[in-house]
Formats: C-alpha cells, sequence, structure tokens
C-alpha cells in the first residue's frame, strides 16, 4: 500500500505545499493589514464629510435664487450669481474693517508676546511659574465679563465705537495664548546659541533681535494666524464695543444687514459668510506647516 507523501519529504512539489499553507492577509506598506486601514479610511471620509456638509451648503445657498431656497435642493436649481453682486457691493467697507482689526491686532500681539515669552522662555526671571500660572487664568476669565469692563473703560476714555479701541480688545484674547506659545518655543532654542552671541558682547535685547526671534519664525506665524483669526471672526466684543462704528464695523456685525425682524435674505447672507471665509481659509492653507511647527514646540524635551 502506497503511503501519502508528506509535506516537506521529496515526493512533494513545491506548489503542492504552497497549496497546503493558509494564505496570509495582504498588509499594507505600514505592515497592518489592509483590511484594518479600509475602514478606517472610509470613516474618515465620513467624518470629513459631515464636518464639510455646512460649508457646502453655506455655498449652495449662496448661489439659489431668493425663490428658490425654500425647496431646500442638495445643488442650486435656480442657480444665480445676483447674491454675490449685492455683497460686493455692500460688504466691502465691512471687510477692509475686518482686515484693519485683524492686522493690527497681529501686530500689537507680536510685539507684546514676543519679548515677554523670550523673558520667561529664557531669562532666569523672579516668578516666572506664578507669571505663566496667571497667563492661564486670563485664558479662563470669560469674554462676556472683559468685554463689561472695557465698555464702562472705554466710554470714559472716549475710544469707543473706534478701531483702535476694537485691536487692543482683540488682542486681550490672544496674547496670554500667544506668551505662552512664544515661551515653549523659545526655551527649546539651544543656551549655546545665546551663550556665544553674549561672548560677543551683544546684550540681552541685541540677542533677542538678531538670534532669539528669527529661530521663533514658526511660532511668529502661528501666533500671528491665531491672532488674526480670532479678531477675524470676534462678535461679541464687535457688538459690544463698536456696535455703531458705521462703515467702520467688521465683516461680523456687516452679516446683519441682512437680518430683519420680520424676514432673512438667506442667500445675500450665505454669500456674505463665503466671501468672509475666503481670507481665512487662504491663510490657513498657506501657513499650515508653519502652525503644525510652531504647535509642536517645546512638547518633547532634549
Amino acid at each position: 500500500m502506497a503511503m501519502q507523501a508528506l509535506p516537506g519529504s521529496p515526493g512533494t512539489t513545491r506548489s503542492q505545499d504552497a497549496a497546503r499553507r493558509p494564505r496570509r492577509p495582504e498588509r499594507s506598506a505600514g505592515g497592518r493589514p489592509r483590511g484594518r486601514e479600509a475602514w478606517k479610511t472610509v470613516l474618515g471620509l465620513v467624518l470629513t464629510a459631515l464636518m464639510l456638509f455646512p460649508l457646502y451648503w453655506m455655498l449652495n445657498v449662496s448661489l439659489t435664487e431668493r425663490s428658490a431656497i425654500r425647496e431646500a435642493s442638495l445643488y442650486p436649481r435656480a442657480f444665480t450669481l445676483d447674491n454675490y453682486r449685492t455683497v460686493l457691493g455692500d460688504q466691502l467697507p465691512y471687510l477692509g474693517t475686518s482686515m484693519v482689526v485683524g492686522l493690527g491686532t497681529v501686530v500689537l500681539t507680536l510685539v507684546i508676546a514676543a519679548p515677554a515669552g523670550y523673558a520667561l522662555g529664557k531669562l532666569l526671571t523672579r516668578g516666572r511659574r506664578t507669571l505663566s500660572f496667571l497667563l492661564i487664568v486670563a485664558q479662563m476669565i470669560p469674554a462676556v465679563v472683559m468685554a463689561l469692563g472695557f465698555y464702562a473703560v472705554y466710554t470714559d476714555l472716549g475710544v469707543l465705537d473706534t478701531l483702535p479701541g476694537l485691536i487692543l480688545a482683540d488682542s486681550t484674547i490672544a496674547v496670554p495664548f500667544a506668551v505662552m506659545l512664544f515661551s515653549a518655543f523659545m526655551s527649546g532654542i539651544p543656551q549655546e546659541l545665546l551663550e556665544a552671541a553674549q561672548i560677543d558682547g551683544a546684550s540681552h535685547t541685541r540677542t533677542f533681535f538678531t538670534v532669539v526671534l528669527p529661530l521663533s519664525r514658526n511660532a511668529a506665524v502661528t501666533v500671528g494666524l491665531f491672532a488674526f483669526l480670532w479678531a477675524w471672526s470676534d462678535f461679541l466684543f464687535t457688538s459690544t464695543l463698536n456696535r455703531g462704528g458705521g462703515d467702520l464695523r467688521p465683516i461680523t456685525m456687516g452679516l446683519y444687514d441682512y437680518i430683519g425682524s420680520q424676514n432673512q435674505e438667506w442667500g445675500q447672507l450665505m454669500a456674505t459668510a463665503v466671501l468672509a471665509s475666503v481670507p481665512t481659509a487662504v491663510l490657513l492653507v498657506v501657513a499650515q506647516r508653519f502652525v503644525a511647527a510652531g504647535l509642536t514646540a517645546g512638547a518633547v524635551k532634549d
């Protein structure tokens, strides 16, 4: 009686051995099974679609005629650009005001936060931990409380409904975060660079401007971006401190031109929101690599 050849014996072929072996699941380049990667990709796409749908709906309504908005179609059946023509004629002064307030907030925040972050991060300042704790507490104060305080002070000083007053108010939100970010970034700069500059005769001020500040470019871009976004999207300070600013009102107040007591111009309202979103989207795309480097600075110690 003939005996069946065992796997791996001379009587079996390589193809027979390969047929008996269980197949291993296909793996991706990272070594993980592709089935596990697939459901994560699908889940990520679904969550991304859910988050982006409000933006799509805003664009959809802005391109739809007023008479067809109530149909709630998923695409603009009654396509029109009249909403954008109206908005460009009405809202350009408000967009310019928001740009001035945003850039002014960025400049004031950088001027205050960069030296403060250098002092906390590299200079042996007494009470450094106490100051860091106060910065955290400052970010916990509700903005509405600050707005009420600003309103009383601005009324006495006569700077209510002015752009400098609004820039100063918006900077108070950005400065504590900016100081903490600069401090974390600058603390990671090698001390040897600062000592080399001081050996060459540079003072602390010159070392800050010639050595520390150029190396802190990523942190500066990150701080500037967040300060601009906070000022651009601010509504509380704007509605409290600059409500009667006329044409000098920011775009967040310009939206109220299309909101009435009896009806709302949804097409023009959404068109204004789309135009207001364009500068921030462009800034995020351009500065994303600087932001990634700036936010992760100081997270890992050598």
